[in-house]
């Protein structure tokens, strides 16, 4: 984690009260798909009296990493205790390793739906086709073909685009990185399904 971010985590000190630490981070897990809008973002900051929102977001980026590191990396107690510099009040540090003790299981089963639900790509094909027969201004055209597969709903979705001949093989080698990655998400994703239905 950028170390310049803990910089702005001792504005928690501000809070009115630990209810209000524990509403902040409440908050931005409910909303870790969407992000917070006016109205909720408008109440933290007054909660922690800042006076612009410029002051507000550093924290909030600060917060929804230590929030990850709890919940996807499984971080236990003294993992958590170790993330915090010396720069951060040993008192705001002991707050906010109870608090995110306190949710991690809720978030980790909460985190553990999103990704059961997320959509589970199939596959992804190309095809290319050239468009120049002059060497110096050959292009490409790339048709890419995703192949989608919901519990609601399936179809596909082709996409077209052009790319010179110098930056060809980096996009290639790109795509197969997504395909292998979206392989990867769907695998994961029925694993658990298929785990959860086996308890």
């Amino acid at each position: 984690m950028d170390h310049a971010l803990w910089d702005h985590l001792p504005v928690l000190v501000r809070a009115k009260s630990k209810e209000s630490v524990e509403h902040i981070l409440q908050s931005l897990w409910r909303t870790r798909k969407t992000g917070l809008d006016a109205p909720e973002k408008a109440y933290i900051q007054d909660l922690l009296q800042l006076p612009t929102e410029n002051d507000l977001d550093p924290l909030l980026v600060c917060l929804r990493i230590l929030i990850r590191r709890c919940v996807y990396e499984n971080f236990n107690k003294d993992e958590i205790q170790k993330l915090f510099p010396s720069e951060v009040p040993p008192e705001l540090q002991r707050l906010l390793v109870i608090l995110l003790m306190k949710f991690q299981r809720e978030w980790r089963e909460d985190a553990v739906k999103d990704q059961v639900s997320l959509p589970r790509l199939k596959a992804m094909t190309w095809s290319m086709e050239n468009q120049s027969t002059t060497p110096a201004n050959r292009m490409a055209v790339i048709n890419l073909r995703l192949q989608e597969t919901t519990q609601s709903s399936s179809g596909e979705t082709d996409v077209k685009f052009q790319i010179t001949k110098d930056t060809l093989e980096a996009m290639l080698r790109s795509m197969y990185y997504i395909r292998d990655q979206l392989s990867n998400v769907g695998a994961a994703s029925s694993g658990q399904a298929l785990k959860k239905g086996q308890q």
